[in-house]
């Protein structure tokens, strides 16, 4: 979830300006701009789309970034994880493939990134509201390309806005997909904060024993809750629970951070905006996440339903996905495994989370 940028928070804060100097010094960087823009950012199929554009949901004017090598494939509505952690940058970075099969939108939600401004009232972003943009955009979407339906996929916190819009309006999608699908947020806590403590007990790992105790298990509420789960996911990164195989949580947050850098359709003030989004929104949604329980609140959904789920998934916890599982009434449904991946299989397993995808396309496409 967007925990991770709270720590992102601390090296813009204290690297930002150094990191901008050693990128934006000598011919180096533009040259590696142009080579990065010409061999992966450019579309110039004559049927493609590449655009980013302003649109109002919900009266609040909300960036998308629309991507694809033929505007006549079918759309793929993509729900970032958080609340308020943009994916437009590594979507693109580890799953551009899907262009070559689907218009993508990548959307950054009210309060997220290049979507964040002040004159947001607070009061409006709230789990509801955003399921509310979803279908204002998706009723955009399938008028701009003449579609009846689209593809709509979610990650982590968007897994649990796209069950409810799916819930609310199943005859605007083809499919839907769940990426490291959330499904009980408290009890999830629980079990990650368990997981944590039982890596740190077999490890003998003091430090990690210490703060871990001190925080006490979940949930978290008060004004410190961020502080605390902060210090849980921490030690769920070292211990593997939320990136499969990595353990330096220092190195993956310098290569996001690079990688926010160098990406043309970021600025370095949507960076900044997207971590204080991150932390605006996490404090405004923190009683949604915390009332989240997708088996009570949705347990039939209309249309075809695929939870692509990491095998050490330690933050939606992939238990708690299986079980979602099979008492999920749909007309169908099928449960994948990333057999190397925790809580992102579609940039740890990126080849395999298009062939996913792609097979996910032809199976429900007409004609």
């Amino acid at each position: 979830m967007r925990f991770r940028w709270v720590k992102l928070l601390r090296w813009v804060k204290y690297l930002l300006v150094a990191a901008l100097l050693v990128c934006l010094v000598g011919s180096g960087y533009v040259l590696y701009r142009q080579h990065q823009t010409a061999t992966t950012i450019t579309i110039s199929a004559p049927e493609g789309i590449e655009s980013m554009e302003t649109v109002n949901l919900g009266g609040v004017d909300q960036q998308i970034y629309l991507r694809g090598y033929d505007q006549s494939n079918p759309v793929l509505l993509f729900l970032h994880g958080g609340p308020g952690a943009s994916e437009m940058v590594p979507l693109r970075h580890y799953n551009r493939a899907l262009e070559d099969y689907f218009v993508v939108v990548h959307w950054d939600q009210r309060g997220t990134g290049k979507s964040f401004s002040n004159t947001i009232p607070h009061d409006s972003i709230n789990l509801d509201q955003i399921v509310n943009d979803s279908i204002e955009l998706t009723q955009k979407l399938r008028e701009r390309f003449s579609e009846e339906k689209i593809f709509l996929a979610g990650h982590s916190w968007g897994s649990i806005v796209g069950v409810h819009a799916v819930d609310r309006n199943p005859e605007y999608y083809y499919a839907y997909a769940g990426v490291g699908q959330a499904v009980n947020f408290v009890q999830a806590e629980k079990i990650s904060y368990q997981f944590t403590l039982d890596r740190a007990r077999a490890l003998d790992n003091q430090r990690a024993l210490e703060e871990l105790e001190e925080i006490g298990p979940p949930p978290y509420t008060g004004d410190d809750f961020a502080e605390r789960i902060g210090v849980q996911r921490k030690w769920l990164f070292r211990f593997g629970g939320e990136v499969y195989g990595e353990t330096d949580n220092t190195r993956y947050m310098l290569g996001l951070l690079q990688m926010h850098l160098f990406a043309p359709e970021y600025s370095v003030t949507d960076i900044v905006n997207l971590v204080r989004g991150s932390n605006l929104s996490s404090r405004l949604m923190w009683d949604d996440l915390l009332a989240t329980d997708l088996p009570e609140q949705v347990a039939e959904l209309e249309i075809p339903v695929y939870f692509l789920t990491g095998r050490h998934d330690y933050v939606t916890v992939f238990e708690k996905v299986e079980k979602y599982y099979e008492i999920l009434h749909a007309p169908h449904k099928e449960l994948v495994w990333f057999e190397t991946s925790a809580h992102s299989p579609n940039f740890e397993e990126p080849e395999e989370f298009v062939r996913e995808l792609l097979r996910i396309r032809d199976q429900h496409l007409p004609g």
